[in-house]
């Protein structure tokens, strides 16, 4: 088994994080809310496992050393990106958590 990575948020994407789910609440109820928070928090929580978790893709043409893994997996629902970078030898910092619909290079 591989050691497990450091993952930080950024105060930006701390911010990202509950406007989300302000946003989820208002539009789709506090329980859905809550089980987006979930959603998101499990795929921060999986580069844990290093950049190369299934579903991260390298993104140099958004901007060098950018990565991104979509929210939707492992049968879960979601919209979102978790924008991040490799900080330093087994650290992720996550730089973003941005709609998908969104330009990433304007927002990052």
């Amino acid at each position: 088994m591989s050691p497990l990575w450091t993952v930080r948020l950024a105060r930006r994407a701390e911010a990202d994080f509950f406007e989300i789910l302000q946003w989820s609440a208002v539009n789709f109820g506090r329980r859905q809310a809550r089980v987006y928070a979930e959603t998101l928090s499990l795929a921060i929580g999986a580069l844990a496992e290093g950049p190369e978790v299934l579903g991260a893709r390298c993104r140099d043409e958004v901007g060098k050393g950018i990565w991104t893994l979509h929210i939707a997996r492992q049968g879960r629902k979601g919209r979102h990106f978790v924008v991040f970078r490799i900080g330093g030898a087994t650290t992720i910092d996550v730089l973003r958590l941005l709609h998908d619909s969104m330009d990433l290079e304007r927002h990052i």
